[in-house]
């Protein structure tokens, strides 16, 4: 007990003396003093006017492509190689299975399987169990990968109707049908016309309707409206009170292209924003305010079905169209596209 009252009276002693031989001329860090008001004009109460950036929702609406991309030639030749592989390593088409022996139908494969060699209509004439098995891959330009080849091959097998030698019948003519036996007489069906599948060019890419929705049917197409000032946008309108973002993207969809579109918004959430600041202020001295400049938020919607109709539109729109990704870089302004470049999609 008497140790550590030694201990506390040595250490009160040390502090005493270091107090006594303070000298405020040479000691670096003088005593602290009471702080007065800081007087820095970013705390201090703003008495002008008060700065704001209005706030503007725009929808980025697209329609999705409607059909696959076209494929490279390199992978054309590599879905057919798959191809060829898959009737190398299959076990043989067991044709009795399917067809009666000695049957029209019978009779028909038959005449087809020497024609293309296979079982399959779309790889060519290439046989899987001969001497040539190895062979199957393709030299270039060889058209049998192509979409155009296999779509004229298919539709050829199917339309085909040239009689068989050993029915006895003509090429293109009836004959009447006899028993099941040998040398038995089938009816032979004329050529049939089917119908071939439309093109992939529409008459809107013939043309070169940019407000058609039937163009590049292959790529996203986004809507695009020219303001009254002649610029190139996506339809953009200021926030109406308290107004959400979703609630003001259903208002400006059908202010800007009528009632005739089936839309869907994807989300709740902005999928992008952009800021424009103005060179110099805007201010308003009725309110008391000043303006910045604009903050706007943007929207991803889809069309399912419909069009655009300006012709009651409330955006003071004077033309729209439905691009890509490339066509909307060489319409807008450097500055847009930079901030909006990363919204829209490749394809």
């Amino acid at each position: 007990m008497a140790r550590t009252q030694q201990r506390r009276a040595a250490s009160t002693a040390a502090a005493e003396a270091r107090s006594d031989d303070h000298d405020p001329e040479n000691d670096s860090f003088p005593p602290s003093t009471p702080s007065e008001p800081s007087s820095n004009p970013a705390t201090a109460p703003i008495t002008g006017p008060k700065p704001f950036y209005s706030l503007n929702c725009s929808v980025i609406l697209s329609r999705p492509p409607i059909l696959t991309r076209d494929l490279h030639p390199f992978e054309s030749a590599y879905f057919l190689y798959q191809k060829r592989l898959n009737e190398r390593t299959a076990m043989p088409f067991t044709r009795y299975f399917y067809y009666k022996k000695g049957t029209p139908a019978d009779l028909e494969w038959k005449r087809k399987a020497r024609e293309r060699l296979t079982p399959a209509r779309d790889i060519g004439n290439y046989h899987a169990y001969g001497k040539e098995a190895w062979n199957d891959e393709l030299l270039v330009g060889a058209q049998e990968s192509s979409r155009d080849h296999q779509m004229q091959m298919l539709l050829r097998d199917a339309e085909s109707a040239a009689e068989d030698p050993a029915t006895g019948g003509e090429q293109g003519k009836e004959t009447t049908s006899g028993g099941a036996g040998p040398g038995s007489v089938y009816t032979r069906r004329k050529k049939i016309e089917i119908e071939k599948p439309q093109d992939r060019l529409s008459e809107a890419d013939q043309d070169g309707d940019t407000r058609s929705l039937n163009r590049l049917m292959t790529r996203a197409l986004y809507f695009v409206v020219r303001n009254e000032d002649g610029r190139w946008t996506f339809p953009t309108s200021s926030l109406e009170g308290r107004e959400w973002l979703r609630k003001g993207a259903n208002r400006i969809i059908e202010q800007a292209g009528g009632m005739n579109m089936n839309t869907w918004l994807v989300g709740h959430v902005p999928i992008g924003h952009f800021v424009q600041d103005y060179y110099k202020p805007h201010e308003e001295k009725q309110e008391d305010t000043i303006q910045l400049g604009q903050k706007t938020f943007f929207m991803k919607g889809r069309i399912m079905a419909g069009q655009a109709d300006l012709g009651a539109n409330q955006l003071a729109l004077t033309d729209f169209k439905w691009l890509t990704k490339e066509e909307i870089r060489q319409l807008v302004s450097p500055k847009y596209w930079s901030m909006t470049e990363d919204m829209l999609t490749e394809r």
